[in-house]
């Protein structure tokens, strides 16, 4: 036990030093990442995926720039709805998770327009912090390079290899990243 735990400490401080150093997109354009995206790869050591990782589907949200440089996600299956408030840094928004009671610094830090894009998201809660990676793409498919990057990507920024999801298709036509259940108390 003692050894899983000192484990788990080496990812987490791995995995924070590495959050800092993420820089969104260098040339991100806000109007390009309008429209629908699937979310076909996720990965993170929170608790939460650890226990529901066999469960978790592809889902997909449409992704709405707004007048004032926020980026709104909507998704209808799994109901959920964030406005990401815009930084001085192009490609990095930040959010409160009001479902979920926690903060979300995210960045787009890789990301072709008219194919996929990798977010990577440090959540705050309780002071503690959590990397979690998704990788979206305008199809439900992933090409297998594709899918490589975004697990070395995750490997680089502390998630477990056991972690990484590259998620099953939905029969729900519009959701919101994944299906999992409310929060605990």
């Amino acid at each position: 036990m003692e050894n899983m735990l000192l484990k788990m400490l080496g990812v987490l401080l791995c995995a924070l030093a590495a959050c800092a150093e993420i820089a969104p997109a260098a040339d991100f354009d806000l109007a390009k990442m309008a429209g629908k995206w699937y979310t076909v790869g996720f990965a993170t050591n929170a608790e939460w995926c650890v226990n529901h990782r066999d469960t978790m589907k592809m889902g997909s949200t449409i992704m709405t720039p707004t007048e004032t440089g926020n980026l709104k996600s909507d998704g209808s299956c799994w109901r959920a709805t964030h406005v990401a408030k815009k930084t001085d840094t192009p490609g990095r928004f930040i959010f409160h998770s009001h479902v979920w009671n926690d903060d979300n610094d995210m960045r787009i830090v890789e990301v072709v327009y008219d194919n996929y894009a990798l977010a990577h998201t440090i959540k705050t809660k309780n002071g503690v912090q959590l990397v979690l990676n998704k990788l979206y793409s305008r199809t439900t498919q992933a090409s297998n390079d594709l899918q490589q990057k975004f697990r070395q990507f995750s490997l680089d920024t502390g998630v477990l290899a056991e972690n990484i999801l590259i998620l099953p298709p939905n029969v729900c036509p519009v959701s919101n990243s994944f299906t999992r259940p409310a929060p605990g108390p």
